[in-house]
Formats: C-alpha cells, sequence, structure tokens
C-alpha cells in the first residue's frame, strides 16, 4: 500500500494531505463556519442604520407653532441646507424667521426638544434618546464601546480556546450572542443598551477568531488561503444583504431583533461542530485527535493505514521535546519573532482603523445610505475574489500591493474639491477595495507567519490590535474638528506605512505551518531559547 512507503518523520500537515487535504468532510466544516459570517456582519455594520442621525429641527425654531403635516419636507430641506447647522441645534432668540439664524443673530439652547424627519427612518436610537447636538458624541461612543467589546473578547476567548479547545468557545459565543443581542433590541435605555451591545461585540471577536483557526487547522496549506476567503465571502453577503433588511425595516428596534433572533437557529451547532485535531495533538489529547482524523478520512473517502498513528506520535513527541507551556511573551523574546509579530500587529490595526473608518461613515459620501451601504458590500466581492488570485504567488506582495493601492485613493481624495462628489465616493471605493483584499490577506499571511504554539495567542493580539483600530475608527471623525481632511489623511497614512513594513515579513505562500518557535527562528536559537525561560 501506497502508505507505507512514507517516511517515518510526518507532519500533522501530511496527515491532513492523506486524508483529502480539503474534502466532503472540510467542506461541510466550511459551511457551518461560514454560516454565523453572515449574522457578524449584521451586528458589525447594524449602526450604520440604527445609530443614524435623521434631519432634525429644535422644536421651537418652527416658523408656525403647530407643525403643519408636510413638515418633513421643509425639515429636510431645513436641516440638510449646508453650512446652516445651528438651526438643528438653538432657537432664534427673535423668533421672527427661523431661517434667519447664522446671520450673527443671538441664539439659545434647544429646550422644546427636536423634530426628526421620519423621511428616511422610522425611529433610531438618536430620535429615541435625543443624541444629537451636546449629545451628539455619546453617538460615537455607542460604536467605540461596541468595537471595545470586540477588543475584550479578543483578548479573552484567545486565550480561552487555547486553553479549552476551538469548539467549546464557539458554541458559548453563539449562544451569547443571541441573548444579548435580542435583549439589545428591548434596552430601556441608552446606557442599557450600550452595555448589551458591547457584550454583543465580544461574541463577534469569540466567534470570528476561532471558527477561522478551526478551519485553517483542518484545511491542508495548498487550500488554507481559499479557506479564509470563504469565509470572507460571507461576511460580505451579510453586508450587502443588511443593506436589503434596514430597507425593509425602518424602526431600530424591529432591525435589531430582526438580526439576531435568528442567532437561536445555531443551537444545532451542539451536534455538528468538530473539536480541531490539531489542537488535540498539540494538547496530548491524541486519542481524540486520530479518532476525528479518522473520521474525516473515512468521509473524504481516503482511509488511513494504521501504522500512521505511530509515526505521528512518535513525531510530535520528539518535535515537542520537554513539554513546555507557552504564554504571549514568547511572540516578543525570540528576535524574527519579535519583529514578525510587531509588524503583523501593526497591520492589523491599520486595515480595521481604515475598513471601519470607511464603512461606518457612509453617510458622510452624500449618497443614499441603503444605495452607499449596497455599494461598499458589493465592492466586498471583488476584493475578496482578487486575492484568491495574487495569494497563492505570494502572500507578501498581495499584501504590501493591497495596502499601497488602499492608502493612495484615500490619500487623492484629499485634493478633490468636494463638488466633485463622485469623484470622492469613487477614490473612497477603490480605498476601500484595497483596504478589504488586505484585510481578508492578514487573517491567512498572520495564521501562517505565527508558530502553532503561539498560533492563538498571536492572532488573539493581532486581533487585539485590530479592535483598537476599531475602537479609534468612529473617533476618527471627532479629526475634523481640526481639519476637514485630517480623516482621510490618516487612512492614507496608515496602509502607506504598512506597505513599507510588509517588505519586512517573510513569504509564507505554499509553506508547512511553522509549529514551533524554533522553525521561526531556526534550530541555532533552541539553545539560546531555552536558557531564557
Amino acid at each position: 500500500m501506497h502508505l507505507q512507503e512514507k517516511p517515518e518523520k510526518i507532519t500533522f500537515d501530511g496527515i491532513l494531505c492523506l486524508t483529502g487535504g480539503f474534502g466532503k468532510f472540510q467542506k461541510v466544516l466550511f459551511v457551518w463556519i461560514c454560516l454565523p459570517q453572515i449574522f457578524l456582519a449584521f451586528h458589525m455594520l447594524v449602526s450604520v442604520f440604527t445609530g443614524a442621525v435623521p434631519p432634525h429641527l429644535c422644536r421651537s425654531s418652527w416658523p408656525s407653532a403647530g407643525a403643519p403635516a408636510s413638515s418633513d419636507f421643509n425639515l429636510s430641506r431645513q436641516a440638510a441646507t449646508d453650512g446652516r447647522p445651528d438651526l438643528s441645534c438653538a432657537v432664534p432668540l427673535n423668533h421672527s424667521d427661523a431661517v434667519a439664524l447664522g446671520d450673527g443673530h443671538p441664539a439659545g439652547s434647544c429646550q422644546g426638544g427636536w423634530q426628526y424627519s421620519t423621511e428616511t427612518f422610522q425611529s433610531t436610537t438618536v430620535t429615541e434618546w435625543d443624541l444629537v447636538c451636546d449629545s451628539a458624541s455619546l453617538n460615537n461612543m455607542a460604536s467605540s464601546m461596541y468595537m471595545f467589546g470586540l477588543l475584550v473578547g479578543a483578548v479573552v476567548y484567545g486565550s480561552l480556546a487555547d486553553k479549552y479547545g476551538r469548539r467549546i468557545i464557539i458554541l458559548i459565543n453563539l449562544a451569547v450572542q443571541a441573548v444579548f443581542g435580542v435583549g439589545a433590541a428591548f434596552a430601556p435605555n441608552f446606557y442599557v443598551y450600550i452595555a448589551l451591545r458591547f457584550v454583543v461585540g465580544t461574541t463577534i471577536s469569540g466567534v470570528i477568531m476561532n471558527a477561522f483557526v478551526l478551519g485553517t487547522e483542518w484545511t491542508g496549506s495548498k487550500q488554507r488561503m481559499l479557506a479564509g476567503i470563504i469565509t470572507d465571502y460571507f461576511f460580505g453577503f451579510g453586508y450587502i444583504l443588511l443593506a436589503g433588511v434596514a430597507y425593509l425595516i425602518r424602526d431600530w428596534r424591529k432591525l435589531q431583533l430582526a438580526i439576531s433572533a435568528p442567532g437561536f437557529l445555531f443551537i444545532f451547532y451542539i451536534w455538528v461542530l468538530p473539536k480541531s485535531a490539531r489542537w488535540l495533538m498539540a494538547n496530548d489529547r491524541k486519542e481524540e485527535a486520530w479518532e476525528l482524523i479518522r473520521k474525516a478520512a473515512q468521509m473524504n473517502g481516503r482511509p488511513l493505514s494504521k501504522d500512521l498513528e505511530t509515526q505521528q506520535v512518535h513525531n510530535v513527541e520528539e518535535k515537542a521535546g520537554v513539554k513546555k507551556k507557552h504564554s504571549f511573551l514568547d511572540l516578543v523574546r525570540t528576535p524574527k519573532m519579535r519583529k514578525h509579530s510587531l509588524i503583523v500587529f501593526y497591520l492589523w490595526f491599520a486595515n480595521m482603523l481604515v475598513y471601519y473608518g470607511l464603512s461606518l461613515n457612509i453617510s458622510d459620501f452624500g449618497m443614499n445610505i441603503y444605495l452607499t451601504q449596497m455599494i461598499f458590500g458589493l465592492v466586498e466581492m471583488p476584493a475578496r475574489t482578487i486575492t484568491l488570485f495574487t495569494l497563492n504567488r505570494s502572500r507578501k506582495l498581495s499584501q504590501l500591493a493591497f495596502l499601497a493601492v488602499g492608502g493612495t485613493a484615500c490619500l487623492l481624495t484629499i485634493f478633490i474639491p468636494s463638488e466633485l462628489s463622485v469623484v470622492k465616493t469613487v477614490l473612497a471605493m477603490i480605498g476601500k477595495f484595497g483596504i478589504t483584499a488586505s484585510l481578508s490577506i492578514i487573517y491567512v499571511y498572520s495564521a501562517e507567519v505565527f508558530p502553532t504554539v503561539i498560533r492563538q495567542n498571536g492572532i488573539g493580539i493581532g486581533s487585539m490590535c485590530a479592535r483598537t483600530g476599531g475602537v479609534l475608527a468612529p473617533m476618527l471623525y471627532l479629526l475634523k474638528g481640526i481639519s476637514p481632511q485630517a480623516p482621510m489623511v490618516l487612512c492614507g497614512l496608515c496602509p502607506l506605512l504598512g506597505s513599507a513594513l510588509t517588505l519586512l515579513l517573510p513569504e509564507t505562500a505554499n509553506m508547512p505551518l511553522p509549529d514551533t518557535i524554533e522553525d521561526v527562528e531556526g534550530s541555532n536559537l533552541s539553545e539560546e531559547g531555552d536558557s531564557r525561560l
């Protein structure tokens, strides 16, 4: 039988190849991993609609005491007029003509509450809790708190998954996500709403990271990249789908309920989601690992020979040597790992800052919000697809080129006069295209740069840096106070710096995954590494 001819040392990647690399078992697994991605996109981007700020006027600034039935039309016209935002936040003290405000007439603060246009939205968190004028920054805070949840989730669930396994963490997170997501739809006040969204944020990290790692660890090196991009497709599909769902449901509570309640359907994952055999091997649970590998091989129609198990066990023990506990300090303890880790962490940060800086502020482009959301979602598809063709040739050059494209396009927008809004929007789309492609590469690239023993730690901290970028993204637009161009200058410079730093990373295309830190540093460093422990 041809399996006997294999050399006595065989890696986990070698075993996966023998089981069929990307067979029926892996395809079914990816269906389970990809479905939650649609709902993750819903939760990530729903605040574009639930937290939208409709045109509004201070109640006391109505020309007539009783607001007329056609108030919506007047309201949008008056509130949207550029250069006169004062109308929405203050009352002209002479009361003779609301429109005269802004010509130097004295103004008083708005005491009588606000009247909101219901032309686009029936209700949003902004109209329900009056998050305008002096309270407008609370709206940005809601987005940042949600993003902070993603950061906390990345820290907590990254290490928990290394300790207890990917599967159990994914299941717990899906359950918590459904419960707290539905809870947010019934939040009695703004602060309870923020708290519930924060918890949903933590679960998003738990699912995204661990589903991705579970998929990566079950996939042969040839198909690993394809596997990573497939999950992104589903996120992009959720992005587009959200535009349609939000278009049909204009009330924020109903919309929040509509995107959260289907999460309860994931209860069947208890019976279908497998554990990671690679993780079980690394944690000395070889019996369980082999049981799963045999099941996968059987399902793929490639049953394994019995003697394979003895080879692999011998190899794993030899490679691990003395079983060492690894911590996140190992990411920066040795020189090559330190360089690789710090660059990858910066790439995560820059990608996410710009991605959400562009995604969460689509109302700035002056087009219909549902249409813009859909176009931004559609841009995701070709961006993910093009990486399929470039990634197999080179991870490094792909990362470098797309960051450069994204950064350059964002920088160019600052030179376009505001009356050419279509040109500006097109450049922003190209920027979004480059950053989206780059973001889908960094997931694959970072999983391959870090060795197995600290991979989850590396991806966890990388994800944490990404979430830090996410937390700052809603705040980017507060920089407009300094200069209207400031947000886009940052969106341009961060990716360009990342593009230059990528030159210092190793090429990982079509290479076996490193398992230990020695694999990265080279065996000459293993003694030095031991002496430092």
